[in-house]
């Protein structure tokens, strides 16, 4: 029995009692009633009714390949070699850069209900609760060699922007690689962009592009978060998962054929707009220094361009963050 057995069944909006969860799971009332226990522990509430059972407070949309596959296009099946769906990983960049090792990776899709050991840029954990957020990686393979991805995180932010933004979600993009909701108060983080690279800098490389996008965020884990955390559901409650998992793996697989022939420069406009930071005061991080700055907006490469001290400057991602002046 896993948690996503139960979590099918829990999710009919039918009580179930332990003795009718036991039967179709083929496992024991006290099986049942540990795993039942670990949901609670997971963030998932139950409801209890003696005499009828148990049900999930809030029903949880379960990842479904065969969904995701029918809401593709059909540019995307045929480019798409194939669609993994997991329940728990260490973390969906790992998985496909171990298919990468086994000659596989190209065009395969990694999904995963959760993740143990999710990283965000510069090694930070990534949180999402089970069965809540979106965690997704792809795999690509580039001919021209690793110095010609420059500003591909940056591409990947536009067209995850625009599938967000389809989708009825306001979104901006912070550099180099996260999705903010602006508002009162301070920017909310929705969604992070990891990209992994191995190869070759003037030869054939591979690419991991791996996505962290909370979709419903319980208050709970809000709290355990060390910034101020956005998701899909707060704007628009009526946003499956797995159609937007479909819509962004559509939006990546057109993406990465015209990034190899056009680069960065065919987003740059389009990231810009979207610039969270545009002509205010900035922190530039790096390591133990912190500079002050007037950001404008990312060049063809991607790179920011800052004014800093009368001077104008570029900044490669490398091990720098930027954060909103405080």
């Amino acid at each position: 029995m896993t948690i996503g057995e139960l979590i099918r069944l829990l999710s009919d909006g039918d009580f179930h009692s332990g003795e009718q969860l036991g039967e179709h799971l083929g496992v024991s009332r006290t099986a049942v009633w540990k795993q039942l226990k670990k949901l609670e522990a997971m963030d998932i509430p139950l409801e209890a009714v003696k005499g009828l059972g148990y049900r999930l407070a809030n029903p949880i949309e379960l990842l479904d390949g065969p969904a995701i596959i029918a809401e593709l296009s059909r540019d995307s099946r045929q480019q798409m070699a194939r669609l993994f769906i997991e329940e728990s990983l260490p973390s969906t960049n790992r998985y496909l850069r171990d298919r990468f090792e086994q000659e596989a990776g190209h065009g395969e899709v990694c999904l995963s209900e959760s993740q143990s050991a999710g990283r965000g840029r510069r090694g930070r954990g990534w949180t999402s609760p089970w069965g809540r957020g979106l965690l997704l990686s792809l795999g690509w393979r580039f001919e021209s060699g690793a110095a010609s991805l420059e500003g591909l995180s940056l591409a990947v932010g536009v067209a995850l922007a625009d599938v967000l933004e389809r989708h009825g979600v306001e979104v901006a993009l912070k550099w180099p690689n996260d999705v903010l909701v602006l508002g009162k108060g301070p920017s909310r983080k929705l969604a992070g962009i990891l990209l992994e690279v191995s190869g070759d800098l003037s030869g054939p490389c591979e690419v991991v592009i791996g996505l962290g996008i909370n979709v419903t965020l319980p208050e709970t884990v809000r709290e355990g978060i060390d910034q101020p955390a956005a998701a899909v559901h707060d704007q628009q409650p009526g946003v499956t998962r797995n159609r937007l998992a479909a819509d962004i793996i559509d939006a990546l697989l057109a993406l990465l054929p015209r990034f190899e022939t056009q680069g960065f420069a065919a987003w740059q406009d389009a990231w810009n707009a979207r610039h969270a930071h545009a002509g205010q005061a900035i922190d530039i991080i790096q390591g133990p220094r912190r500079q002050s700055a007037v950001a404008e907006g990312v060049d063809t490469a991607g790179n920011l361009v800052v004014w800093q001290d009368g001077e104008r400057q570029t900044l490669a991602s490398g091990e720098i963050s930027v954060r909103g002046h405080s």
